[in-house]
């Protein structure tokens, strides 16, 4: 998997351009648009877990005793940034089924274009758990580092922002404000428009989820 940076990771593999380039037709029905980010989230759920740890410990197989690696117990919390972002959390939760799943919700101010906070849910020992920030697209950034300074708040463990699709002005942005963040995505792309929209992109994946066009 080829690096943009030291924590920038892009998810090189031909099934998941195949299933990205699927999301982008604007004549994808809604059902399989939803499919596809839960496959494609499982698919990045692998690569973000590649990076933890095992232990060795002791099994029995129906033919002998055996040590075998199996991850490290780790305390971990999902984050959708809503409305979005909830199309990627059963993809995640289904690899880590032992993760809290939490949400943060924001809106864009329309006169300031700037994130507001209108939820959040956190367990009561979100302090004690790395993160997992999930939202299909990164674009300005401006919602992905308020989500990160609001998780900052109340956590110093390691935090993921894990993206179907960035532009590199977002991921631009994240690592000025963040460098220690680790971003995870499928495929990062030429730009935005003026209205900040992602070419070639797939339009709003909020609006394409949910049926709201």
């Amino acid at each position: 998997m080829p690096e943009t940076s030291n924590n920038v990771h892009i998810l090189d593999h031909p099934l998941a351009k195949h299933k990205l380039t699927q999301m982008r037709d604007k004549n994808t029905p809604r059902s399989v648009f939803k499919a596809l980010t839960n496959e494609l989230s499982t698919m990045l759920a692998y690569e973000v877990t590649k990076e933890f740890e095992t232990v060795d410990v002791e099994v029995e197989t129906p033919l002998m005793k055996t040590v075998q690696p199996e991850l490290k117990e780790q305390k971990l919390a999902v984050i959708p940034i809503l409305r979005a972002g909830l199309g990627m959390v059963d993809g995640f939760t289904y690899l880590l089924p032992n993760a809290i799943v939490s949400h943060i919700g924001l809106y864009r101010d329309p006169v300031t274009k700037k994130p507001i906070e209108y939820f959040r849910k956190f367990p009561k020992d979100i302090a004690e758990r790395e993160v997992i920030i999930v939202d299909p697209m990164l674009a300005t950034g401006g919602s992905a580092i308020e989500a990160i300074n609001i998780i900052k708040s109340v956590t110093d463990q390691q935090i993921y922002l894990v993206n179907i699709l960035d532009a590199p002005e977002g991921i631009k942005a994240v690592q000025e404000a963040h460098p220690d963040v680790k971003l995870y995505t499928v495929e990062v792309d030429e730009k935005l428009n003026d209205n900040a929209y992602i070419l070639p992109g797939l339009g709003d994946a909020g609006d394409r989820l949910f049926g709201t066009e």
